[in-house]
């Protein structure tokens, strides 16, 4: 047995690699570049742990979701494999000493994201750790041509100057011909082994509705498709009506999106994945890390902003391998719409500086100052202060963002954390020596144990106060009472979204913003958003074909499954009754003949086919049988 297929026993207890894992595994455990591209819901992630694994020392993994981040880290923790993630949000202490177990514990994964990369204290704690692989997931946003494209995701190649013989494999599920390009020259890989799947997915059902109600039509397709589905979204404001309107359908629905606090959207998360939930209506912050294989059914109720975007959501549909069904509603407006927010997602340059000042100003920000620093951010609070289109700023700090400028993390929240600073002794005199929070200091010690003295640990304040069932409120200020005495140090958790400046702040004359790159990203995201109107307005070609074509896969093969196949199927089925019954009727005329004999008269090339149009005949009382079993014209 193989040393990959022995990690991936031990600790996935999958039996072996799904097709072409091993290959990618192997050449990237054998220290060569890769670029491996495998259609969403492929594996990707197994593709760099376990050679993550297999090499010794740390694998760096590069990422731009945070979310899914998160969830992988806590994955590998659960398989008793040490994993770490650093964003935006964890205190200057916290990440310190993840830092510092990368360069001297046992650590084997480390999470970061592209703008990480860029920090001095990453880069100079970077050389004392023994990196032995990078793995770059998502490479596709380092090409503007790609979904999400992020301009951090270009500076990858300029870390891994710091380590020139330290391996990077590259995996993808959205990459056209252009982006692959990009990918290798980019991240400057040398002599990369490049590994495609198809992107076919063969249990994969796409089909177009054109539609006056969206709504009707919705709640007709969950009548007739069973099992657990996703609907997506274009606003907040949506989900919410359309899971209402299915719910009093009796459909059991609900809604999520990214203005939601945690709690709220683990819980209608958690009951979604466990079945207690069928459908969940959410924007497209709803999917990325989310591992639930048995979706039946994804319905797109509003035109995603391109292909790239369309095949990632549609493809969390049947991860089992079983058939699912992937569906766009739309009506003439949705075009016209879709173009609308293309236009409204490029504000032009003279209102992205105006945001950038006005932001450094609202969170009263000097100039030179802020490189790396967070603060919570209401963005409504800050457009309605300045006077500023809410939307219309929302997309200029989006577009600051994308020019690695700042960091917007909408609603992002963290667990609340804990770290003891005072050493034991201190903290049991002052126990002694302050009896009403020795309880406190008790529960925390008994709930989270002596890992509260060397790093922070995660706490929920409303189990300490069920537990010494006294108010959260009173908790919550206990903890700060503590930690105003340096006694703990004391992370809140966050209810509001955070901004994160990834530079200093700049004079807005001298921000560096590309005009002639701007305008190149409007074009190409009105080509993307072409493409997707050109894919819901075809009404012939199959649906599978075209979205191949679009990742520059030519497929000749028809996928027989979507709307477009299926109607000329049977359209070719009304064209063959047709053909047939001419036949048979000729040959009737004569007089009456069992089957077999006009099977021998007509060589049918499927004779079984044959007999089903001889059944159609006889039903619509064209053709009927005598007593003899023979045909004969009514």
């Amino acid at each position: 047995m193989s040393e990959a297929i022995q990690i991936l026993q031990t600790y996935w207890g999958y039996p072996g690699f799904r097709p072409m894992q091993l290959d990618i595994v192997e050449a990237a455990a054998k220290g060569r570049d890769v670029l491996a591209l495998l259609p969403t819901g492929g594996g990707k992630s197994i593709c760099f742990q376990v050679p993550g694994l297999m090499r010794k020392g740390l694998t760096v993994v590069i990422t731009p979701l945070i979310a899914l981040m998160k969830d992988q880290v806590e994955q590998l923790n659960k398989r008793d494999i040490r994993a770490h993630a650093i964003y935006s949000g964890l205190s200057a202490r916290e990440i310190d000493i993840i830092l510092d177990n990368a360069a001297y514990g046992d650590m084997k994964f480390l999470y970061v994201s592209p703008e990480r990369l860029q920090t001095e204290i990453f880069r100079t704690r970077a050389l004392k750790m023994n990196i032995t692989l990078i793995a770059v997931d998502e490479a596709h946003c380092i090409s503007q041509w790609g979904y999400d494209f992020r301009p951090p995701y270009l500076q990858i190649a300029e870390f891994r100057e710091l380590l020139p013989h330290t391996p990077i494999i590259a995996v993808t599920a959205t990459a056209t011909d252009k982006v692959r390009e990009d990918i290798v020259s980019n991240l400057q890989l040398k002599n990369p082994e490049i590994f495609r799947q198809s992107f076919a997915r063969e249990n994969l059902s796409y089909s177009v509705r054109k539609v006056e109600s969206k709504d009707s039509k919705l709640l007709d397709i969950l009548k007739k498709v069973q099992g657990t589905a996703i609907v997506y979204a274009g606003s907040r404001k949506s989900t919410k009506e359309i899971a209402s309107f299915l719910s009093r359908n009796n459909i059991s629905a609900d809604f999520y999106h990214a203005g939601l606090s945690t709690g709220e959207r683990g819980l209608k998360q958690e009951q979604w994945i466990n079945n207690k939930t069928r459908v969940i209506v959410a924007t497209n912050a709803f999917g990325m890390g989310i591992d639930k294989p048995d979706v039946r059914l994804v319905v797109h109720m509003d035109l995603p902003p391109g292909p790239e975007a369309y095949y990632q959501e549609a493809g969390r549909g049947g991860r089992d391998g079983k058939l699912s069904y992937a569906v766009v509603l739309f009506s003439d407006n949705d075009t016209v719409r879709l173009k609308k927010s293309v236009e409204a997602a490029n504000p032009d340059i003279v209102f992205i500086k105006k945001t950038y000042q006005a932001l450094c100003n609202f969170l009263q920000i000097a100039v030179g100052s802020s490189n790396g620093e967070s603060y919570d951010f209401d963005i409504a609070r800050f457009s309605d202060q300045y006077n500023l289109d809410r939307m219309t700023t929302y997309y200029a700090l989006k577009k600051l963002e994308r020019e690695g400028l700042i960091y917007l993390n909408e609603a992002f929240q963290n667990p609340s954390r804990v770290w003891f600073l005072a050493p034991r002794q201190d903290v049991y005199k002052f126990q002694v020596e302050n009896r009403e929070y020795d309880e406190l200091i008790k529960a925390l010690l008994r709930v989270y144990g002596g890992e509260a003295f060397t790093q922070f640990v995660k706490i929920s304040e409303k189990q300490l106060a069920k537990m010494l069932k006294i108010p959260v409120a009173k908790v919550i200020s206990s903890l700060q009472y503590l930690h105003g005495l340096q006694m703990i140090d004391y992370d809140r958790q966050k209810e509001s979204p955070q901004i994160t400046f990834l530079t200093e702040r700049y004079d807005v004359k001298e921000l560096p913003i590309d005009k002639k790159f701007l305008l190149e990203r409007q074009r190409i995201e009105f080509a993307k958003a072409e493409a997707i109107i050109e894919y819901v307005k075809n009404t012939t070609r199959c649906r599978s074909a075209i979205l191949l074509e679009y990742f520059g896969e030519i497929s000749y093969e028809k996928c027989g499954r979507c709307d477009n196949c299926l109607s000329r199927k049977k359209k070719e089925n009304v064209d063959n009754l047709l053909h047939y019954k001419e036949q048979v009727l000729h040959i009737l005329k004569a007089g009456p003949m069992d089957i077999e004999g006009l099977i021998t008269e007509i060589e049918p090339e499927d004779q079984q086919e044959f007999i089903e149009y001889i059944r159609e005949l006889t039903d619509r009382d064209i053709v009927a049988y005598n007593d003899n079993w023979e045909l004969f014209i009514c």
